[in-house]
């Protein structure tokens, strides 16, 4: 009962008198209690007033907290003095519990309290007990104070129902409405799952009833009119999942389904488990439900590390929820605001089992063509990535104006490796795995891939804040507002445009600087996985290399020593293929080092190659530097030979170059088709004739190892053949160009005498027709990438379980929206 004040008169003779009525009848209560040694267990009264200054008939309250022992519950009680003594009681001392205070120790008190809130309270208190302070009241582990030598911990009533359940009768014999009630009482996950995760094998199968009922319960609440038992529902049931599962780990012979639904019941359990989600997923009411309906079912898929383990996931297979992730997808508004976890989740369930078995989320992802909903996943994919740029640029940024940059700019960059990696932004492998089954299974979701927006970063439209989300999933923040269904594409030149393809190159930019770390080695070699996908796309190439579709990228470019930082603003804007081309020629200059990434230079030059096929065949005259291209090749070649002996240790360096001496002879053969000018083919023959003595140390090396009779024979071999056509260009221009120069007396030729040279001696040039340069193997998944992706798709369930916490499922706001139930 709340009493405010006020400045009437008349009200605070009315609070007076009300306060020296409850007063007694309180002392009575406790003097009935000491001399029939009942208890005030049944009785719960707390009565707060709010603040009065003193009047005729009282003083200002003061307090004295204190609490009782009974069952869990305090009693509060008013306490007033008058300035004729204590209400009731002379002017000898007052008796509360037990203990006697005089009328001078109580001014005393009411003095130093009177400074304090007005609210005041007395508690009726056990003889001989101190009183305990609000700082010492605690909920670790379902107490509400912590115990001592006389008394007994406080438990909270949803603890000691959950103490019910796990005795071994039916808790509801005792109390009908057992279930009813403990769903209109706030979980304490934290207690749920330790105390499962305390019992061992033996005491859980004891229980094993109460813990089916409490599923079935949980299932059947989820149901219910009231939102509150909905959540408690959906929270509960998240604890039983989570620590079922942990008690599966250490404990052999034990099945998950017989513990948490029964073998009998199990079928009907998770069927009308995954309508009920389905229902609330797809229902108008409250976006919190929906988040917590998202993070149980991340919670029922992530609970194994190897999710084709999980044997509960067979009933989401069954039952499917697919139609009501699209909708989320499709929807601008639940897109916002569950984009993300419907995204991941969706990621998860295309992996369980899908080389074993025909998995339901593979084939209905693959016919997909709603084009509202593949729009709405590429962007909830795009914010994403966009987040994962923006903080990194921000990071760049703030450690470019710090100490470390002005001390290299004063003793060089002798530290700069270590600078940048003080500057990484934690990957987020999930997305990406997103992103790569959509492009894999859907052809049509190629074409999100060129949605033209305006770049997300730069877009200062004010939109309408998305409401507050019970936690940020996953450890990333998307963006919160929808730019493509809130803004339009600008008008202003200035602005620029930007689609999901190219913020995916910034972020593969980024991911694929440093390879050291084994999250960013996965990251990089998903990237090029997903760009090798998109290479042999027609649809894709077709917009890649379109030139009415040209975009300024800013790609994150490695430091180095030996070169300065590219200024963005001086970048042209260029068809796409050229920022891919630009990428792919960043990784082969920046990871020749020691731990060297056979597999990741491998795919790279299979993407290169890709496109240049679709160049070839579509006679596509690209206007690129290809110069860039075949001087990073050479050097690459360059040093395969210089560290053959500690590259041979662990690769097949052969099968790398054979991929690189190919490439050349691709431009050799077929660069009139598809090299922008006739001088571009004079600068490749250049080239080559200036970087004659790398190609003839490499026929030296290949040579002398196909000609032993070592494990590397075939392979050498194959480079041997595939330099004919390089070395009858050397053969044939050298002694032209070196005849020229004795005819001219020149010691030194410029690069434009040895073009003329060349321009002037191709007639007589024979080269060897090589069959199959335009030719390539596919990409294909389940033969060669499987290990890759259980072991990718294991790490992202863990990260996800990791990240689904305690304070992600405690959903406070829950309470705030569902504050009354009718």
């Amino acid at each position: 009962m709340e009493l405010p004040s006020s400045d009437s008169n008349g009200f605070k003779k009315c609070i007076c008198i009300t306060r020296l009525y409850l007063k007694k009848l309180l002392l009575q209560l406790a003097s009935s209690r000491h001399s029939t040694d009942s208890s005030l267990a049944n009785v719960s009264l707390a009565v707060h007033f709010g603040s009065c200054s003193p009047c005729d008939a009282c003083w200002e309250p003061w307090s004295e907290p204190a609490s009782g022992n009974g069952r869990g519950r305090t009693y509060h009680a008013a306490g007033f003095r008058t300035r004729r003594g204590p209400v009731g009681l002379g002017e000898g001392s007052v008796e509360v519990g037990s203990a006697s205070v005089s009328p001078e120790e109580r001014r005393r008190r009411w003095r130093r309290e009177r400074a304090g809130p007005g609210a005041a309270r007395v508690v009726v208190e056990e003889p001989g007990v101190d009183s305990p302070t609000m700082a010492q009241v605690e909920k670790r582990g379902g107490l509400l104070r912590k115990s001592s030598a006389s008394k007994k911990p406080l438990k909270e009533k949803v603890v000691l129902m959950y103490d019910e359940i796990f005795m071994t009768e039916d808790p509801s014999k005792c109390s009908p409405r057992f279930w009813e009630e403990l769903f209109l009482m706030k979980v304490n996950l934290e207690y749920l799952e330790g105390k499962l995760e305390s019992l061992d094998g033996e005491e859980l199968m004891k229980i094993k009833d109460n813990i089916n009922c409490l599923f079935q319960h949980c299932i059947q609440a989820l149901g219910e009119e009231h939102p509150i038992r909905v959540v408690n529902a959906l929270q509960t049931l998240c604890a039983l999942i989570r620590g079922v599962h942990q008690k599966n780990k250490s404990t052999s012979g034990f099945d998950i389904i017989n513990m948490l639904m029964g073998f009998d019941k199990a079928e009907l359990c998770m069927k009308n488990l995954m309508e009920s989600l389905d229902s609330l997923l797809c229902a108008e009411g409250s976006e919190s439900l929906k988040s917590l309906c998202l993070k149980l079912l991340l919670c029922l898929v992530t609970v194994t590390d190897n999710i084709s383990q999980n044997t509960i996931l067979e009933y989401v297979m069954i039952n499917s929820i697919f139609e009501a992730i699209l909708q989320i997808l499709s929807h601008p508004p639940s897109r916002r605001e569950h984009g993300y976890d419907a995204v991941v989740l969706l990621a998860l369930l295309v992996n369980y089992r899908k080389y074993e078995s025909v998995n339901p989320y593979i084939v209905k992802l693959s016919i997909v063509d709603d084009e509202a909903t593949l729009n709405g996943m590429g962007l909830v994919i795009a914010q994403a990535l966009s987040e994962y740029n923006r903080q990194y640029k921000d990071k760049e940024e703030e450690h470019q104006s710090g100490f470390f940059s002005a001390l290299t700019n004063m003793v060089g960059s002798m530290f700069i490796a270590d600078a940048h990696e003080k500057i990484s932004v934690q990957t987020n492998e999930a997305i990406l795995l997103a992103l790569y089954e959509a492009v894999h299974l859907n052809r049509n979701f190629i074409t999100v891939l060129a949605q033209s927006h305006p770049e997300m970063g730069l877009v200062t439209t004010p939109v309408s804040p998305a409401p507050t989300t019970p936690a940020t999933p996953l450890g990333t923040t998307p963006p919160s507002s929808d730019v493509i269904s809130s803004v339009e594409l600008p008008l202003d030149a200035d602005v620029q445009t930007s689609n999901l393809l190219i913020t995916f190159l910034k972020y593969s930019s980024i991911v694929m600087q440093d390879t050291k770390d084994e999250h960013r080695l996965h990251s990089g070699k998903l990237c090029l996985i997903i760009l090798t996908c998109i290479a042999e796309d027609q649809y894709a190439n077709a917009f890649l290399h379109d030139d009415n579709m040209n975009f300024r990228v800013n790609l994150h470019r490695m430091p180095m020593r030996h070169r300065k930082k590219a200024a963005d603003k001086n970048l042209p804007c260029r068809p796409l293929v050229c920022a891919v081309l630009d990428l792919m020629v960043e990784f082969i200059v920046t990871h020749m080092m020691k731990e060297f990434p056979m597999d990741l230079y491998v795919r790279c030059i299979q993407v290169v190659h890709k496109l240049l096929c679709y160049q070839k065949k579509c006679r596509v005259r690209l206007h690129y530097t290809w110069r860039e291209l075949w001087s990073a090749l050479i050097n690459l070649l360059k040093f395969l030979m210089s560290n053959e002996t500690v590259l041979l240790a662990k690769h097949n360096i052969f099968t790398l170059a054979l991929m690189i001496v190919n490439l050349f002879n691709m431009f050799i053969t077929y660069g009139d088709t598809f090299l922008p000018t006739p001088s571009s083919y004079d600068e490749l023959y250049y080239e080559i004739i200036r970087m004659h003595q790398s190609f003839d140390n490499l026929y030296s090396m290949v040579l002398r190892l196909s000609t032993n009779a070592g494990q590397w024979k075939e392979a050498a071999s194959k480079v041997t053949h595939a330099l004919v056509n390089i070395r009858a260009i050397i053969n044939h221009f050298n002694p032209k160009i070196e005849s020229y120069a004795a005819v001219n007396h020149i010691s030194q030729l410029s690069e434009e005498q040895v073009l003329e040279v060349v321009r002037a001696n191709y007639d007589t040039l024979t080269l060897k027709l090589q069959d199959g340069l335009d030719q390539y193997e596919r990409y294909s998944e389940q033969h060669k990438e499987a290990a890759f992706f259980k072991e990718l798709v294991r790490s992202i369930s863990t990260n996800v379980r990791r990240n689904l916490a305690f304070h992600t499922l405690s959903q406070e706001v829950l309470l705030k929206e569902f504050s009354t139930i009718s």
